[in-house]
Protein backbone atom coordinates (compact mmCIF):
# COMPACT_ATOMS: atom_id res chain seq x y z
CA UNK A 1 0.00 0.00 0.00
CA UNK A 2 2.78 2.08 1.14
CA UNK A 3 4.64 1.60 -2.69
CA UNK A 4 1.08 2.58 -4.75
CA UNK A 5 1.26 5.71 -2.08
CA UNK A 6 4.33 6.79 -3.37
CA UNK A 7 3.43 5.48 -7.09
CA UNK A 8 0.70 8.40 -6.65
CA UNK A 9 2.80 11.00 -5.32
CA UNK A 10 5.39 10.60 -8.00
CA UNK A 11 2.88 10.71 -10.94
CA UNK A 12 0.08 13.18 -9.47
CA UNK A 13 0.82 15.82 -12.00
CA UNK A 14 0.57 13.54 -14.69
CA UNK A 15 -2.54 12.10 -13.13
CA UNK A 16 -4.13 15.51 -12.87
CA UNK A 17 -2.71 16.49 -16.53
CA UNK A 18 -4.52 13.99 -18.44
CA UNK A 19 -7.85 14.46 -16.05
CA UNK A 20 -7.28 17.98 -17.19
CA UNK A 21 -7.59 16.94 -20.82
CA UNK A 22 -10.27 14.88 -20.71
CA UNK A 23 -12.61 17.45 -18.76
CA UNK A 24 -11.41 20.32 -21.22
CA UNK A 25 -12.86 17.59 -23.93
CA UNK A 26 -15.84 16.95 -21.95
CA UNK A 27 -17.09 20.34 -21.79
CA UNK A 28 -16.04 20.92 -25.65
CA UNK A 29 -18.13 17.99 -26.95
CA UNK A 30 -20.94 19.53 -24.27
CA UNK A 31 -21.41 22.91 -25.71
CA UNK A 32 -21.01 21.33 -29.27
CA UNK A 33 -24.30 19.78 -28.01
CA UNK A 34 -22.32 16.23 -28.88
CA UNK A 35 -25.06 13.59 -27.36
CA UNK A 36 -24.69 13.16 -23.70
CA UNK A 37 -23.92 9.26 -23.56
CA UNK A 38 -21.64 10.15 -26.15
CA UNK A 39 -19.55 12.44 -23.43
CA UNK A 40 -19.74 9.35 -20.85
CA UNK A 41 -18.96 6.59 -22.76
CA UNK A 42 -15.61 8.90 -23.75
CA UNK A 43 -14.98 9.89 -20.75
CA UNK A 44 -15.37 6.02 -19.54
CA UNK A 45 -13.06 4.64 -22.05
CA UNK A 46 -10.60 7.44 -21.19
CA UNK A 47 -10.57 6.46 -17.18
CA UNK A 48 -10.32 2.66 -18.33
CA UNK A 49 -7.24 3.71 -20.25
CA UNK A 50 -5.79 5.74 -17.53
CA UNK A 51 -5.91 2.76 -14.89
CA UNK A 52 -4.80 0.23 -17.42
CA UNK A 53 -2.04 2.44 -18.54
CA UNK A 54 -1.22 3.99 -14.44
CA UNK A 55 -1.54 -0.12 -13.35
CA UNK A 56 1.25 -1.27 -15.92
CA UNK A 57 3.44 1.52 -15.04
CA UNK A 58 2.93 0.73 -11.47
CA UNK A 59 3.69 -2.83 -11.85
CA UNK A 60 7.46 -1.69 -13.70
CA UNK A 61 7.97 0.76 -10.60
CA UNK A 62 7.85 -2.08 -7.91
CA UNK A 63 10.10 -4.10 -10.46
CA UNK A 64 12.41 -1.30 -10.04
CA UNK A 65 11.93 -0.45 -6.91
CA UNK A 66 13.04 -4.45 -6.04
CA UNK A 67 16.11 -4.67 -8.41
CA UNK A 68 17.15 -1.30 -6.46
CA UNK A 69 16.66 -2.55 -2.97
CA UNK A 70 18.69 -5.96 -4.26
CA UNK A 71 21.33 -4.14 -5.96
CA UNK A 72 21.27 -1.79 -2.68
CA UNK A 73 22.43 -4.87 -0.89
CA UNK A 74 25.10 -5.89 -2.86
CA UNK A 75 26.59 -2.82 -3.74
CA UNK A 76 28.30 -2.75 -0.38
CA UNK A 77 30.95 -5.12 -1.53
CA UNK A 78 30.35 -5.78 -4.84
CA UNK A 79 28.71 -3.36 -8.14
CA UNK A 80 25.66 -4.77 -8.79
CA UNK A 81 23.86 -4.06 -12.23
CA UNK A 82 21.00 -1.32 -11.69
CA UNK A 83 17.84 -1.21 -13.66
CA UNK A 84 17.71 0.37 -17.14
CA UNK A 85 17.57 3.91 -17.04
CA UNK A 86 14.59 6.09 -18.07
CA UNK A 87 15.74 8.77 -19.56
CA UNK A 88 18.73 11.04 -19.40
CA UNK A 89 18.66 12.33 -15.97
CA UNK A 90 18.63 8.44 -14.56
CA UNK A 91 21.69 7.55 -16.56
CA UNK A 92 23.08 10.29 -14.89
CA UNK A 93 22.69 9.84 -11.73
CA UNK A 94 23.37 6.34 -12.41
CA UNK A 95 26.70 6.96 -13.45
CA UNK A 96 27.35 9.27 -10.83
CA UNK A 97 26.97 6.47 -8.52
CA UNK A 98 29.24 4.17 -10.85
CA UNK A 99 31.95 6.88 -10.49
CA UNK A 100 31.33 6.71 -6.36
CA UNK A 101 31.45 3.33 -6.03
CA UNK A 102 34.93 2.77 -8.23
CA UNK A 103 36.14 5.82 -6.23
CA UNK A 104 35.01 3.98 -3.36
CA UNK A 105 36.54 0.87 -4.22
CA UNK A 106 40.49 2.86 -4.86
CA UNK A 107 40.50 4.12 -1.43
CA UNK A 108 39.59 0.71 0.48
CA UNK A 109 42.54 -0.59 -1.97
CA UNK A 110 44.68 1.71 -0.72
CA UNK A 111 43.91 1.95 2.93
CA UNK A 112 44.05 -2.11 2.91
CA UNK A 113 47.38 -2.02 0.91
CA UNK A 114 48.56 0.57 3.93
CA UNK A 115 47.14 -1.26 6.92
CA UNK A 116 48.92 -4.46 5.80
CA UNK A 117 52.23 -2.66 5.01
CA UNK A 118 51.87 -1.49 8.60
CA UNK A 119 51.07 -4.15 9.73
CA UNK A 120 54.03 -6.57 8.39
CA UNK A 121 55.87 -3.51 9.37
CA UNK A 122 55.22 -4.19 13.47
CA UNK A 123 55.06 -7.87 12.74
CA UNK A 124 58.71 -7.92 11.74
CA UNK A 125 59.60 -5.23 14.56
CA UNK A 126 58.10 -7.32 17.13
CA UNK A 127 60.04 -10.98 16.15
CA UNK A 128 62.97 -8.93 15.63
CA UNK A 129 62.73 -7.04 19.23
CA UNK A 130 62.51 -10.57 21.01
CA UNK A 131 66.46 -11.48 19.70
CA UNK A 132 68.27 -8.84 21.94
CA UNK A 133 65.01 -9.36 24.80
CA UNK A 134 66.30 -13.00 25.13
CA UNK A 135 70.14 -11.84 24.85
CA UNK A 136 69.45 -10.00 27.87
CA UNK A 137 67.67 -12.53 29.73
CA UNK A 138 71.01 -14.88 29.25
CA UNK A 139 73.11 -11.81 30.24
CA UNK A 140 71.02 -10.86 33.62
CA UNK A 141 70.65 -14.79 33.92
CA UNK A 142 75.19 -14.51 34.19
CA UNK A 143 74.88 -11.68 36.27
CA UNK A 144 72.88 -13.92 38.84
CA UNK A 145 75.15 -16.81 38.71
CA UNK A 146 78.01 -14.01 40.03
CA UNK A 147 76.12 -12.02 42.56
CA UNK A 148 75.59 -12.83 46.39
CA UNK A 149 72.07 -13.10 47.91
CA UNK A 150 72.17 -9.80 49.53
CA UNK A 151 73.25 -7.83 45.64
CA UNK A 152 70.28 -9.21 43.76
CA UNK A 153 67.69 -7.04 44.63
CA UNK A 154 68.55 -5.18 41.95
CA UNK A 155 68.42 -7.81 39.47
CA UNK A 156 64.91 -8.97 40.44
CA UNK A 157 63.77 -5.77 39.52
CA UNK A 158 65.51 -5.92 35.84
CA UNK A 159 64.21 -9.06 35.39
CA UNK A 160 61.19 -8.03 36.28
CA UNK A 161 60.81 -4.97 33.80
CA UNK A 162 62.46 -7.40 30.99
CA UNK A 163 59.23 -9.62 31.35
CA UNK A 164 56.85 -6.73 31.65
CA UNK A 165 59.07 -5.48 28.47
CA UNK A 166 58.41 -9.09 26.38
CA UNK A 167 54.39 -9.11 27.95
CA UNK A 168 54.20 -5.81 25.79
CA UNK A 169 55.56 -7.03 22.49
CA UNK A 170 53.63 -10.16 22.81
CA UNK A 171 50.41 -7.83 23.22
CA UNK A 172 51.15 -5.99 20.18
CA UNK A 173 51.42 -9.21 17.88
CA UNK A 174 48.07 -10.45 19.47
CA UNK A 175 46.82 -6.88 18.52
CA UNK A 176 48.07 -7.34 14.86
CA UNK A 177 46.44 -10.81 14.63
CA UNK A 178 43.31 -9.46 16.16
CA UNK A 179 42.27 -8.77 12.55
CA UNK A 180 42.45 -12.11 11.70
CA UNK A 181 40.99 -13.41 14.12
CA UNK A 182 38.89 -15.91 12.50
CA UNK A 183 41.27 -17.50 10.68
CA UNK A 184 43.33 -18.41 13.60
CA UNK A 185 40.40 -19.58 15.93
CA UNK A 186 40.19 -23.44 16.90
CA UNK A 187 37.15 -24.29 18.65
CA UNK A 188 37.61 -27.35 20.46
CA UNK A 189 37.29 -28.97 24.53
CA UNK A 190 39.64 -27.77 26.78
CA UNK A 191 40.53 -28.53 30.24
CA UNK A 192 39.54 -24.89 32.30
CA UNK A 193 42.19 -25.57 35.08
CA UNK A 194 44.82 -26.62 32.45
CA UNK A 195 44.01 -22.94 30.26
CA UNK A 196 44.38 -21.35 33.64
CA UNK A 197 47.64 -23.02 34.87
CA UNK A 198 48.82 -22.14 31.67
CA UNK A 199 48.72 -18.20 32.22
CA UNK A 200 49.35 -18.62 36.24
CA UNK A 201 52.77 -20.70 35.07
CA UNK A 202 53.48 -18.04 33.00
CA UNK A 203 53.21 -15.36 35.49
CA UNK A 204 54.43 -17.21 38.05
CA UNK A 205 57.66 -15.32 38.13
CA UNK A 206 55.85 -11.68 38.52
CA UNK A 207 54.30 -13.85 41.67
CA UNK A 208 57.35 -14.29 43.28
CA UNK A 209 58.76 -11.58 42.27
CA UNK A 210 55.97 -8.95 43.79
CA UNK A 211 55.70 -11.62 46.91
CA UNK A 212 51.79 -11.75 45.72
CA UNK A 213 49.68 -15.06 46.92
CA UNK A 214 48.09 -17.12 44.67
CA UNK A 215 44.83 -18.83 45.67
CA UNK A 216 43.54 -20.67 42.82
CA UNK A 217 40.64 -23.05 42.96
CA UNK A 218 40.36 -26.09 40.52
CA UNK A 219 36.96 -26.54 38.65
CA UNK A 220 37.70 -29.90 36.23
CA UNK A 221 35.30 -28.11 34.65
CA UNK A 222 35.40 -28.31 30.19
CA UNK A 223 35.07 -25.51 28.16
CA UNK A 224 34.42 -25.45 24.58
CA UNK A 225 36.87 -22.44 23.40
CA UNK A 226 40.19 -21.72 21.41
CA UNK A 227 42.38 -22.17 23.82
CA UNK A 228 45.21 -19.78 22.75
CA UNK A 229 43.20 -16.94 22.67
CA UNK A 230 41.22 -17.70 25.98
CA UNK A 231 44.74 -18.00 27.84
CA UNK A 232 45.62 -14.53 26.21
CA UNK A 233 42.35 -13.34 27.85
CA UNK A 234 43.47 -14.76 31.60
CA UNK A 235 47.45 -13.70 30.85
CA UNK A 236 45.96 -9.92 30.41
CA UNK A 237 43.53 -10.20 33.17
CA UNK A 238 46.19 -11.34 35.78
CA UNK A 239 48.50 -9.21 34.40
CA UNK A 240 46.03 -6.29 35.55
CA UNK A 241 45.67 -7.66 38.82
CA UNK A 242 49.34 -7.94 39.80
CA UNK A 243 49.96 -4.25 38.25
CA UNK A 244 47.42 -2.90 40.47
CA UNK A 245 47.78 -4.87 43.81
CA UNK A 246 50.16 -3.86 45.86
CA UNK A 247 49.04 -6.23 48.72
CA UNK A 248 47.16 -9.37 49.71
CA UNK A 249 46.15 -11.90 47.01
CA UNK A 250 44.83 -12.99 43.63
CA UNK A 251 42.27 -15.27 43.58
CA UNK A 252 41.05 -17.63 41.21
CA UNK A 253 37.81 -19.69 40.94
CA UNK A 254 34.89 -21.15 38.84
CA UNK A 255 31.32 -19.56 40.05
CA UNK A 256 28.14 -21.74 39.36
CA UNK A 257 25.82 -19.87 42.05
CA UNK A 258 25.08 -17.20 38.64
CA UNK A 259 23.09 -20.04 36.88
CA UNK A 260 26.09 -20.48 34.32
CA UNK A 261 29.76 -21.19 33.73
CA UNK A 262 31.73 -18.17 34.88
CA UNK A 263 35.95 -18.07 35.95
CA UNK A 264 36.54 -14.84 38.35
CA UNK A 265 39.76 -13.26 38.98
CA UNK A 266 39.96 -11.39 41.88
CA UNK A 267 42.29 -9.18 43.37
CA UNK A 268 42.74 -7.08 46.51
CA UNK A 269 44.11 -4.17 44.96
CA UNK A 270 43.07 -0.56 44.13
CA UNK A 271 39.82 -0.99 42.58
CA UNK A 272 37.96 1.10 39.80
CA UNK A 273 36.12 4.23 40.17
CA UNK A 274 32.80 3.83 39.94
CA UNK A 275 32.32 6.30 37.02
CA UNK A 276 35.05 4.92 34.71
CA UNK A 277 33.34 1.09 35.28
CA UNK A 278 30.90 1.79 32.03
CA UNK A 279 33.95 2.65 29.39
CA UNK A 280 37.05 0.25 30.87
CA UNK A 281 36.62 -1.86 27.38
CA UNK A 282 36.57 1.07 25.51
CA UNK A 283 40.17 1.09 23.29
CA UNK A 284 42.68 3.99 24.59
CA UNK A 285 40.65 4.56 27.83
CA UNK A 286 42.90 4.76 30.88
CA UNK A 287 40.45 6.04 33.62
CA UNK A 288 41.63 7.21 36.79
CA UNK A 289 44.08 4.73 37.80
CA UNK A 290 45.66 5.04 34.46
CA UNK A 291 46.14 8.79 34.62
CA UNK A 292 47.27 8.85 38.23
CA UNK A 293 49.75 5.80 38.12
CA UNK A 294 50.70 6.64 34.09
CA UNK A 295 50.70 2.32 33.74
CA UNK A 296 48.19 1.87 31.76
CA UNK A 297 47.72 1.76 27.79
CA UNK A 298 43.85 1.25 27.39
CA UNK A 299 44.62 -1.45 25.43
CA UNK A 300 44.87 -4.64 27.55
CA UNK A 301 40.79 -4.79 28.42
CA UNK A 302 40.01 -3.60 24.72
CA UNK A 303 41.64 -6.59 23.76
CA UNK A 304 40.14 -9.23 26.26
CA UNK A 305 36.66 -7.70 25.45
CA UNK A 306 37.00 -8.10 21.84
CA UNK A 307 38.17 -11.42 21.98
CA UNK A 308 35.38 -12.50 24.10
CA UNK A 309 32.99 -11.32 22.19
CA UNK A 310 34.50 -13.46 18.83
CA UNK A 311 34.84 -16.16 21.06
CA UNK A 312 31.06 -16.14 22.08
CA UNK A 313 31.87 -15.61 25.51
CA UNK A 314 31.07 -12.78 27.88
CA UNK A 315 33.10 -10.18 30.34
CA UNK A 316 32.05 -8.11 32.70
CA UNK A 317 33.76 -6.28 35.77
CA UNK A 318 32.70 -5.21 39.51
CA UNK A 319 34.84 -3.14 41.20
CA UNK A 320 35.55 -1.27 44.67
CA UNK A 321 37.77 1.53 44.97
CA UNK A 322 40.01 0.35 48.00
CA UNK A 323 38.68 -2.87 47.96
CA UNK A 324 39.51 -4.58 45.37
CA UNK A 325 37.93 -5.76 41.87
CA UNK A 326 36.43 -8.74 40.26
CA UNK A 327 36.71 -10.12 36.77
CA UNK A 328 33.94 -12.45 35.31
CA UNK A 329 34.34 -14.80 32.17
CA UNK A 330 31.09 -16.41 31.05
CA UNK A 331 32.29 -19.29 29.01
CA UNK A 332 29.26 -20.45 27.87
CA UNK A 333 29.27 -19.07 24.31
CA UNK A 334 26.64 -17.34 22.31
CA UNK A 335 26.53 -17.77 18.90
CA UNK A 336 29.48 -16.34 17.37
CA UNK A 337 28.18 -13.80 14.06
CA UNK A 338 30.52 -13.79 11.29
CA UNK A 339 31.79 -10.18 10.51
Amino acid sequence: MRLLCDYLKEHIRSVCLYIGFIGIFAVVFYLSNVRLDAVLYAFFLSVIWLVLYGGIGFVRYADRHRKLLEAGKQIKTVWAELPEAFGLIEQDYQSMIKELFDSKVEMESEEEIARQEMIDYYSLWAHQIKTPIAAMRVLLQSWEEEQTPGDQTHLKELKLELFKIEQYVEMVLSYLRLGDMASDMVLQWYSLDDIVRQAVRKYSQMFILQKMKLDFTPSEDMVLTDEKWLVFVVEQLLSNALKYTRAGSISVYADKSRGTEVLVIEDTGIGIQEEDLPRVFEKGFTGYNGRKDKKSTGIGLYLCKTVMDRLGHGLWIESEVGAGTRVFLSLERDEIVPE
